[in-house]
């Protein structure tokens, strides 16, 4: 499986240089500005879905999720996205942040073997964190094309706090967790006019460090409005299979992404 994926990403980088990726038109690198820094940040939007299975908790049993973006929206608070982006010269540097808080809540109708119980409710507030951060080197630069390989790690922290309530009183218990996953990695860029370029972006890693796998994928489609900002639209994959000491998370996220870049 590691072997499969690992092949796709390198097929990924390899087409979007042939001819399928970028973020805006580039220029050729000069005496005079090889040397300077390019800037980047694109908060966005994932309208995704979530399936797999999560043990939130250490004694807990495993849930089956399979959830559509319309039941993450019913239960979200709050959710926040955002990539960073550098280069100098040839060096690159990539940050992905995403910050998700989620309390489904309900009523319980009846419990085994006592009965109906008016007023009884349970609820889980589930808050997730991920950074990904990877460093890397500009190995193919023209002016139509570009291929940077990357490494690094992506970082998670999990926090779930369940409370039942019942008749005014009320109790609740919370645990959380966390790991880092090193990852390795491909950006790469195909310009197509100097207003309308492709992006594909791919990495894998986890390799039993962390997780026992995980890997992401992210293709765009984007329009450069000004020199400076420019909009994009496309669709993103993340998973992830995590699995010690009697907390599950092996889930996949995916859904279409749409987000704003400002370059300075």
């Amino acid at each position: 499986m590691k072997n499969h994926i690992a092949s796709l990403v390198f097929i990924i980088a390899l087409a979007m240089i042939s001819g399928t990726g970028a973020a805006r038109a580039q220029q050729p690198a000069s005496a005079d500005t090889a040397s300077r820094w390019t800037v980047q940040i694109s908060p966005y939007a994932w309208a995704t879905g979530l399936r797999g299975d999560i043990s939130p908790f250490r004694r807990g049993p495993s849930i089956k999720v399979n959830k559509s973006f319309n039941d993450v929206m019913d239960d979200l608070k709050f959710g926040g996205f955002v990539n960073f982006w550098a280069r100098y010269d040839r060096f690159v540097l990539s940050v992905d942040a995403m910050y998700v808080d989620t309390d489904d809540a309900r009523s319980i109708g009846a419990l085994p073997r006592i009965g109906p119980t008016p007023g009884l409710s349970a609820g889980v507030d589930s808050t997730m964190f991920s950074a990904t951060l990877q460093a890397g080197y500009r190995v193919y630069d023209t002016p139509k094309a570009s291929l940077d390989l990357m490494a690094g790690g992506r970082w998670w922290r999990l926090s779930n706090t369940a409370t039942v309530k019942y008749d005014g009183f009320s109790i609740s218990y919370g645990e959380d967790f966390g790991w880092v996953d090193p990852l390795i990695g491909a950006r790469a860029f195909v310009h197509l006019t100097d207003k309308l370029s492709l992006l594909g972006q791919a990495d894998i890693g986890g390799f039993d460090a962390g997780s026992q796998l995980t890997w992401q994928v992210l293709a765009t489609v984007n329009y450069a409005f000004t020199d400076n900002i420019s909009g994009s639209i496309g669709y993103k994959a993340l998973s992830v299979d995590y699995n010690s000491s009697g907390h599950v998370f092996e889930t996949t996220f995916s859904g279409p992404v749409v987000g704003m870049t400002y370059r300075f």
